[in-house]
């Protein structure tokens, strides 16, 4: 019916750490190759302006020494074939330069510089600037780039983990105190964290709403508690008082309500005191099929009562059962009479109470618990669906406050063939 809340939180640490740290190494990782790949752009597009430069200064020179004296210098070539097809026909003494990204060999890319030598349909001067080490710069630049930025995710990554563990384990602690307040331990605290933050609000909202839920529970369980003994005294008298009235139905219905206001006052008692934390189990060793048996036949109720073991069912007697545990008989008799009375009052017929090994299952062959009653367990005043019948919804929260009392496990299920099916698993 409950699920332990001590897993839960271990595993939102761990993986809320690593999410943390990975989500800082992949905004590290993008940093890096955002930076990288400007770098890589702005070197290139300056290798290539600066290429440019060097063949139309080149190209100027070597225009002025042909001119005077017909001979090319500085590498210049007259109408070369792999002139780039833009500058095969430059339309003025102007400045053209063109980028040529062919590599051949060890030669390219290029920065061409070309310029006519006089008229139109004259020859056409060229000057080709490798760019083929400046290339090879750029290329071990992106490597050394890449391994820094490894080095340096290497070195983060830790860093990250580390900090992210801290902020994991201070989110953990507070997510404890919180599943050990739902849990019923009113006293838990997260008390003072480290830091000015966001954790430290939460952990300080936890605490103050535990402050307010603990005074608020402790003041209905006051009031519930009070109301219940200043109740007990006068419904005494009106029990005593009902019995002086003469035989009859008017007689017999008034003594029935009254003992009915009775029970309803000692159950609020004794929520009272499993809510206080005043029980404290009586243990003894018993036989639990005769203990169960005996619970079933107090209710006067008709229930099948069989005790598997190993030669076969028993009677309801307990005859042939060799199952004994320690546990407070007065307890588990509460428990099991009131797992029978709810059967019968809510469920439908047959009734069977079944003993196996610490285990007694009550079941019956109604409607089925309801699923709000499944997903969030009993709760006081509240019977769930309507065709579950009558009652106060005491029954099972008295039933679930005796279990935990004895430390047992009370879960409840309905049959796949219909019908609800409450265990009860006392601990060994």
């Amino acid at each position: 019916m409950t699920v332990p809340p001590a897993r839960r939180p271990r595993r939102r640490r761990t993986t809320l750490r690593w999410k943390i740290a990975a989500l800082a190494a992949a905004t590290a990782l993008l940093v890096v190759a955002a930076v990288g790949v400007l770098v890589h752009l702005w070197t290139a597009h300056d290798i290539r302006g600066r290429g440019e430069a060097r063949a139309f200064n080149a190209v100027y020179a070597a225009m002025d020494v042909y001119r005077r004296t017909g001979v090319l210098t500085d590498g210049a070539r007259l109408d070369p074939a792999d002139l780039p097809a833009e500058l095969r026909d430059p339309d003025d003494a102007g400045r053209h330069t063109a980028y040529d990204a062919r590599a051949e060999g060890n030669v390219g890319p290029s920065a061409w510089a070309a310029q006519r030598t006089g008229g139109p349909g004259s020859p056409v001067l060229a000057v080709q600037v490798n760019l083929g080490p400046d290339h090879a710069n750029l290329s071990r630049l992106d490597a050394a780039m890449a391994v820094a930025s490894l080095l340096a995710l290497a070195a983060a990554t830790p860093v990250a983990v580390y900090g992210a563990g801290l902020l994991a384990r201070r989110l953990g602690h507070v997510a404890e105190t919180a599943a050990r307040i739902s849990a019923g331990d009113l006293d838990a605290r997260s008390g003072p964290t480290k830091g000015d933050d966001e954790v430290a609000d939460i952990a300080a909202t936890v605490d103050r709403m535990a402050d307010t839920l603990a005074q608020r529970l402790r003041t209905e369980r006051r009031f519930t508690a009070d109301v219940a003994h200043e109740l007990r005294t006068p419904v005494g008298g009106l029990l005593a008082a009902a019995g002086l009235l003469p035989p009859g139905e008017t007689e017999d219905l008034l003594r029935a309500r009254i003992r009915d206001l009775r029970d309803l006052v000692e159950d609020l008692l004794e929520i009272s005191r499993l809510d206080a934390g005043a029980e404290q189990p009586v243990r003894a060793r018993v036989p639990l099929a005769a203990v169960v048996a005996e619970a079933v036949a107090r209710t006067g109720l008709e229930t099948e009562v069989g005790t598997e073991v190993e030669r076969g069912v028993v009677d309801a007697t307990g005859r042939g059962a060799t199952q004994t545990v320690e546990t407070d008989p007065r307890r588990l008799e509460r428990i099991v009479g009131n797992l029978v009375v709810n059967a019968h009052r809510h469920g439908g017929a047959p009734v069977r109470v079944t003993v196996d090994g610490r285990t007694v299952v009550v079941r019956d062959h109604g409607p089925g618990f309801p699923p709000d009653l499944l997903a969030h367990g009993p709760r006081r005043f509240h019977t769930g669906a309507r065709e579950r019948g009558s009652g106060h919804g005491l029954g099972l929260t008295i039933a679930f406050g005796q279990a935990r009392v004895l430390g047992a496990e009370l879960l409840l299920s309905n049959a796949p063939d219909g019908g609800a099916v409450a265990t009860l698993r006392l601990p060994g």
